[in-house]
């Protein structure tokens, strides 16, 4: 898996395989796991390959997506941390990057989209209204993520209390 952009690329490609093509999951199990593998410590895609390995295939699933989710990335950039000096000043992958950087924004929009839509499903219209104004507290009035993340928690621990634990 060679990706660029940082985990939140690799969800679209995985619903593309595990979700649509090969039926492993469905479209709500693999956003759990990716919401779930982006509250754990580490990085994301490696994260949800593993949380989807096991989910398909236990203890040996897990085992093998991790490792082919870290072996590509550690042999590649093995081979071009010996020739960075030749990459780092050529204007033309200097360009390349900056190209991927739009095509990558365009992807995570798009994963944003899809995610927002999977909540609106759900009928919690409190879930569409969270991001939002995490957002404006966080952009617009310099509000520590770490108070917005506590906030949030305490928000859906007395939601749920309320609805007497149902989802």
């Amino acid at each position: 898996m060679f990706t660029f952009g940082g985990g939140y690329v690799v969800i679209p490609m995985m619903e593309k395989y595990f979700v649509i093509q090969k039926n492993y999951l469905s479209k709500d199990e693999l956003y759990e796991l990716a919401t779930i593998s982006q509250t754990s410590p580490g990085a994301i895609a490696i994260n949800l390959a593993v949380l989807v390995g096991y989910r398909i295939n236990k203890k040996t699933g897990a085992i093998v997506s991790g490792l082919a989710g870290i072996l590509p990335s550690f042999i590649i950039l093995s081979i071009v941390s010996y020739s960075y000096s030749a990459f780092a000043t050529n204007p033309m992958v200097n360009g390349v990057l900056r190209g991927m950087e739009a095509g990558v924004a365009a992807i995570i929009v798009d994963l944003v989209i899809t995610m927002f839509q999977q909540i609106a499903k759900k009928s919690q219209k409190v879930l569409l209204i969270i991001p939002i104004v995490t957002f404006v507290l966080n952009y617009f009035f310099n509000l520590h993520p770490m108070l917005l993340i506590a906030g949030t928690i305490l928000l859906m621990l007395f939601l749920l209390r309320d609805s007497g634990g149902e989802k």
